[in-house]
């Protein structure tokens, strides 16, 4: 195979391939013949169908690590504050991927390559919950974190029709509407 770009095709061709059909649901061989190569040529570039999908995902947990060393220096407020918005931030602009994560999450989780994910998103929900730590501010934060990435990755599908800066702020009013304020 002398294309250059193979192994970004392959990336590609995975994201599209995860999100549509799940992590579970997608075999080499269905990556493989959407980039038209060879099984054995895609194993060239990546040793496993978990090494793709680590790769894929890699920008986007490095973002939500640095996203977390942000917050981790702020008081509550600014810092569910800056939650909201990095979180709205990342999920528009990782859509794919965070779909890809989020269809297969219980899975996925148990893979070594995003245990550190989850650690992360717990950090996240209990910077979201705030000191109070009630159930249901705990139960909202969950659900800002669940439909944030799902809004997100279903206007990139076209189920909504509003241009992104709309959608970010109507993302981050509506997670910051869901969450009870700080005491």
């Amino acid at each position: 195979m002398g294309r250059s770009n193979t192994r970004e095709e392959i990336l590609t061709s995975a994201t599209r391939l995860f999100a549509a059909a799940g992590y579970k649901g997608t075999s080499l061989h269905d990556i493989a013949v959407d980039v038209g190569c060879s099984k054995a040529a895609l194993l060239y570039h990546f040793d496993s169908k978990e090494a793709i999908l680590t790769q894929l995902c890699a920008p986007a947990i490095a973002e939500l690590e640095q996203l977390q060393d942000r917050l981790e220096v702020l008081e509550p407020a600014p810092a569910r504050t800056a939650a909201i918005e990095g979180f709205v931030d990342l999920s528009m602009r990782y859509r794919k991927e965070i779909q890809v994560i989020y269809g297969d999450l219980p899975g996925l989780l148990q893979r070594p390559a995003f245990q550190r994910v989850h650690l992360l998103t717990q950090r996240l929900c209990e910077i979201l919950t705030g000191p109070s730590g009630t159930p249901v501010s705990a139960v909202a934060a969950k659900l800002v974190l669940a439909g944030i990435p799902a809004i997100a990755f279903a206007a990139d599908q076209g189920m909504h029709c509003y241009p992104d800066e709309e959608l970010r702020a109507a993302l981050i009013e509506a997670a910051t509407r869901a969450l009870a304020p700080l005491t």
